[in-house]
């Protein structure tokens, strides 16, 4: 019997998109990994704009995946150790609503598996304070620029300052360690 092809969407909000490209990439099932801007008004926003805090969008990515080799609940489990699921303002020293976190689902299965690894989480004794990562509808995505794109291999360098610079890497050691 011949395995599926077909393709699914997933977005993830986690603070910096710089910092939630290289997690999922290059994984078995993983087509593509798209940084880029969701849940605001305005239509096609540049950073500066996203930046500015004037367009209501979060920065994001978006990764096209084959479920039949890469299933939801394993992007979910990569996507929670990547951010302080306890932090309503921001991730790390990236602070205000353009870097909040959030799941943004494309399916009703998506919805309820968002909501049980949410649940999950909220339960497993990780964290001492409360799980605030909401989980919305996907809206409009937009790719950000061409120099956002795999900012970890243009720039490995600058990229890995920024891991260790903002605190994400301490953070995801401390709570992640060997499980990563």
């Amino acid at each position: 019997m011949e395995k599926s092809t077909r393709s699914e969407l997933a977005t993830f909000a986690g603070g910096c998109f710089w910092c939630m490209v290289k997690p999922f990439d290059e994984l078995p099932g993983i087509e593509k990994v798209v940084s880029g801007y969701t849940a605001g008004w305005t239509e096609h926003p540049t950073y500066e704009e996203v930046c500015s805090g004037t367009t209501g969008h979060t920065e994001a990515v978006q990764i096209t995946f084959s479920p039949d080799l890469f299933p939801y609940k394993r992007l979910l489990d990569i996507f929670w150790m990547q951010i302080d699921p306890t932090d309503q303002g921001g991730q790390f020293f990236d602070r205000g609503d353009s870097y909040r976190t959030a799941i943004f689902y494309h399916s009703d299965e998506q919805k309820q598996l968002a909501e049980q690894s949410k649940y999950e989480l909220g339960k497993s004794g990780i964290f001492s304070h409360p799980i605030v990562v909401p989980i919305e509808p996907a809206k409009a995505f937009y790719p950000a620029e061409e120099y956002h794109q795999h900012f970890y291999r243009k720039n490995p360098e600058r990229y890995e300052a920024y891991q260790l610079g903002s605190g994400r890497k301490h953070f995801i050691n401390k709570h992640w360690g060997d499980l990563k």
